[in-house]
């Protein structure tokens, strides 16, 4: 057997594989990801000397990388023919493992690239103001942001990203879980007031939602953070429930980001639309919306009631309470007029029909104006969007 042969018998070869099948021209420019396909390709092409060199320019922008550090010993070793494996260093196995699940994770990521003519299911509509979007994959280990260019998602960049070491869908306090759900950043914490643990930065998001509290979802401090500063990155499952990137990459990303405003969407696995399925859902969605506004405009509390679902909440009142209530006031008005601005519909990863619904609400009636921003959670009810959830955002 040829030092290639035994190179293959390693993950070294899998990830050659996985090389081929993807485009360079298709790559992401952030981040080691593409000159790490360039090495693998080499790789599978028997070129060993030429990976080499590419792997220790790799090294050289980045000396914490070490996954690159591990690569560059094993093709040191196939020189002379010792290699038996991925990570033939007499490294802790665990290690080892970890290095080799990254490799596959930033290389698989490339092979299912989506198509520039799909985009993420839960970007049904950003509002006006909020100009980025960030979309986790953790099964991928990967975070993607996208542009809100009037009204339509535009993927801008892509980072490998960990997350929780128990894996994704948080249940309660401490499981190591990261969260699956629609969040937004609350707040930016700089460097300097953190422990190294946290890297160059972090972004706190709103762990735990209304919807998380309502269906009995515990813990806090999930955040999106960098990486200690002797280290590149973390293994795929390597926090305690929050999204972590490698340092260059958390301050590409802090570009983008926009306290209070920037929506965080977590999910085990990305589902992909094209754009005219994309169009349907928002529109669907939208014409419900429209179809509230105008019943409640139209003083008929029974076809406004008609809006909201049997399990519907708010705070602590529930449908029988709302209704009694609507139907005291609506007695009261002559005329009411509802105005809607800068709607964001962002849709919840997982089985479950859940879009949460943001907007700037104008209320006029013949004895009361009222302008606040309010926060709706629409479910799918006997084939019908529905509200579920209404209070102040």
């Amino acid at each position: 057997m040829n030092v290639f042969s035994t190179l293959r018998l390693g993950v070294i070869g899998a990830l050659a594989t996985v090389a081929l099948g993807v485009s360079a021209a298709t790559l992401s420019d952030s981040g080691p990801d593409a000159d790490l396909l360039r090495v693998f390709q080499a790789i599978e092409s028997k070129r060993l000397d030429e990976a080499l060199a590419q792997t220790e320019a790799i090294i050289k922008v980045y000396p914490n990388f070490r996954l690159a550090h591990l690569i560059k010993g094993d093709l040191l070793l196939a020189r002379g023919g010792a290699l038996k494996g991925f990570g033939n260093t007499g490294s802790n196995s665990g290690a080892i493992n970890d290095l080799r699940d990254e490799a596959l994770a930033r290389l698989s990521a490339y092979r299912d690239k989506p198509q520039t003519h799909y985009v993420p299911r839960y970007l049904l509509q950003m509002g006006a103001e909020q100009k980025y979007a960030v979309v986790v994959d953790t099964r991928r280990a990967r975070l993607y942001v996208y542009k809100n260019e009037n009204g339509t998602p535009r993927f801008v960049a892509d980072f490998y990203a960990s997350h929780g070491k128990a894996g994704a869908e948080k249940i309660r306090e401490g499981d190591n879980k990261t969260p699956v759900g629609v969040y937004h950043v609350i707040s930016q914490i700089d460097r300097s007031k953190l422990p190294d643990l946290y890297g160059d930065g972090a972004f706190p998001i709103n762990y735990p939602n209304e919807w998380d509290k309502r269906v009995g979802r515990t813990g806090y401090g999930i955040w999106l953070h960098g990486v200690p500063q002797d280290t590149y990155a973390r293994p795929p499952r390597a926090s305690e429930g929050c999204v972590v990137l490698a340092n260059q990459d958390f301050n590409t990303l802090s570009n983008y980001v926009q306290v209070g405003l920037t929506p965080v969407i977590i999910s085990n696995q990305i589902e992909w639309l094209s754009m005219d399925d994309w169009q349907a859902e928002r529109g669907s969605l939208n014409a419900a919306i429209e179809s509230w506004r105008k019943d409640w405009e139209s003083r008929d509390v029974a076809r406004y009631l008609k809006h909201y679902a049997r399990n519907f909440k708010s705070g602590s009142t529930d449908l029988a309470s709302w209704s009694k209530h609507k139907s005291k006031v609506a007695g009261g008005k002559t005329w009411i007029k509802v105005g809607l601005d800068r709607i964001s519909m962002l849709r919840s990863p997982g089985k479950d029909e859940l879009v949460e619904v943001s907007f700037d609400q104008r209320y006029e009636s013949n004895n009361h104006d009222d302008q606040r921003r309010k926060k709706q959670y629409w479910i799918k009810e006997d084939g019908q969007w529905r509200i579920a959830y209404e209070g102040n955002a």
